[in-house]
């Protein structure tokens, strides 16, 4: 008997459990809340915000506003410095480093000791439990989980409180018999130069039994393309011949697949998306056929939704996960055991079913374009992208798209700069495949485009050769869970960008 078909047990009452998001959602979702406002009702901000006195949603919604970083921020600064009983009882000494607002470099998001075990352990936890109910025959605890972790460093000195990426925070406090089944060791995973970190967790892994892969795919793939260059082998399973799943994350896997895939050709791989941020984890791909992920309902999230349609209007619609309908864009927000409080996270998602609820990442609420009323999301993109890739054999490592206001033909146009892991045949037939794909699925870009009169042709610049990461070492963000910028208003990142490109 292998030692996955055993440990596999302890994950079938798990498996009973999550059954309830079929059919008992809004009950749990109701349960959350309710925990969330007796937990954090003797806080200062549940006291200024009536906890004791919200019995009901609309109670809630009444009393407790909607909040962005910015609200939160002096709290959460006064939290850092050791003051207890903020935003969370007691005192939060873990906070997860984030990409930053308009005003700061970074974010830093509390995370709890409820919150990194009931959200962010559990949804680990439960990534195995609908791996191993879709896979029975797996072997994963057969070898070693090979995990893709950040830095982290000292909390305003304050003893025993740390400030980082949330997956070092994760690898800082996980449980010791769980390093047992995991590679890199924990101070080549906590490394902050990440070229560094690259080499070494490449050398120390090549000899290991890997079977899972864990991590955001762009970090992950930097480091699988050194270990095939220090091992001299054709491909992956090569290596790992056991390899059998590669749980990703952070962003979006759509341009990276086909690298895998000739990277792995293994039949027996498997790829499982989730759903984890620095503010949580919400979801999980539970039907390898369905591209949609399940919303977690029991982690001590709350869940509200704000129609993308109404984002930034003065009184927008706000709906509990009882409101929501499938095929709309919604920005969510949050409430948290971790002391978010209605809080937006910034990521926009579409329902594509109900019972249970499921979902796909459109975007970001920040990263869109809509200079011209063409309302151009990530999901667009990326499905524009691999329609491009798909037809001329080309793949895509990193892209960032920004509009040009106007020319000094007073031309408007959407600019795209992209790096190829392996070049089109023809720049142009990717460039008009791309156009034309966009028009394709997005009706409001499609009025643009006609007869070019608002919105000319997009250009399209080929990106050198590790031009992104030489940015993101620029900024000090190479590795861990940064991501860039995908699409801006802003020509800030693109114009940053192109001068490094020449």
């Amino acid at each position: 008997m292998s030692l996955t078909s055993i440990a596999g047990k302890f994950f079938l009452p798990r498996q009973k459990e999550l059954e309830r998001h079929t059919d008992h959602a809004e009950e749990l979702q109701s349960e959350v809340l309710s925990y969330l406002l007796e937990r954090g009702k003797e806080t200062e901000y549940g006291r200024n915000h009536l906890f004791n006195m919200t019995k009901s949603y609309e109670d809630f919604v009444r009393n407790v506003p909607v909040n962005t970083y910015e609200e939160l921020k002096g709290d959460i600064d006064r939290m850092r410095h050791g003051e207890h009983n903020v935003l969370w009882p007691g005192q939060v000494r873990w906070y997860a480093k984030s990409s930053g607002t308009t005003n700061d470099k970074s974010k830093f998001i509390p995370v709890s000791h409820e919150g990194l075990r009931n959200i962010h352990y559990q949804g680990g936890k439960d990534v195995v439990a609908l791996y191993l109910k879709n896979n029975p025959a797996s072997r994963i605890f057969d070898g070693k989980s090979l995990i893709l972790g950040g830095s982290h460093s000292p909390n305003y000195n304050q003893h025993g409180s740390l400030v980082g990426d949330l997956s070092a925070i994760l690898i800082e406090n996980i449980n010791p018999l769980a390093n047992l089944a995991r590679v890199p060791k924990k101070s080549t995973a906590l490394l902050s130069d990440f070229e560094v970190k690259r080499d070494r967790i490449a050398r120390e892994t090549m000899g290991k039994n890997v079977t899972t892969l864990s991590g955001v795919p762009s970090w992950m793939l930097s480091v699988l393309v050194r270990v095939m260059e220090l091992s001299g082998k054709q491909h992956l399973e090569d290596v790992w011949p056991n390899l059998e799943v590669f749980w990703h994350g952070g962003i979006a896997f759509t341009p990276y697949r086909r690298q895998y895939e000739q990277l792995i050709t293994s039949p027996r791989m498997h790829y499982m998306e989730t759903y984890n941020a620095s503010e949580g984890f919400f979801g999980i791909q539970s039907d390898p056929t369905d591209a949609s992920m399940l919303l977690m309902l029991d982690y001590g999230v709350f869940y509200e939704f704000i129609p993308m349609d109404e984002y930034g209007t003065d009184n927008p619609t706000v709906v509990p996960l009882s409101g929501v309908e499938t095929g709309r864009n919604y920005a969510m927000l949050i409430s948290t055991s971790c002391g978010l409080w209605r809080y937006l996270i910034g990521d926009t998602v579409r329902f594509t079913s109900k019972n249970p609820y499921k979902f796909i990442i459109t975007g970001r609420t920040k990263y869109f374009i809509n200079a011209f009323g063409e309302e151009l999301i990530m999901d667009n993109a990326e499905k524009a992208l691999a329609y491009a890739c798909e037809q001329t054999g080309a793949e895509v490592r990193e892209y960032t798209a920004a509009p040009v206001y106007m020319d000094a033909d007073a031309k408007c146009r959407h600019q795209w700069l992209v790096e190829f892991a392996k070049e089109p045949a023809d720049l142009q037939e990717f460039s008009n495949l791309l156009d034309r794909k966009l028009q394709e699925i997005n009706s409001d870009y499609e009025a643009k485009r006609s007869h070019d009169i608002t919105l000319q042709h997009l250009e399209l610049i080929q990106a050198r050769p590790e031009l992104f990461n030489d940015w993101l070492k620029s900024k000090g963000k190479l590795g861990g869970q940064h991501k860039v910028p995908r699409l801006s208003n802003s020509r800030k990142n693109i114009e940053e960008l192109l001068a490094m490109n020449e």
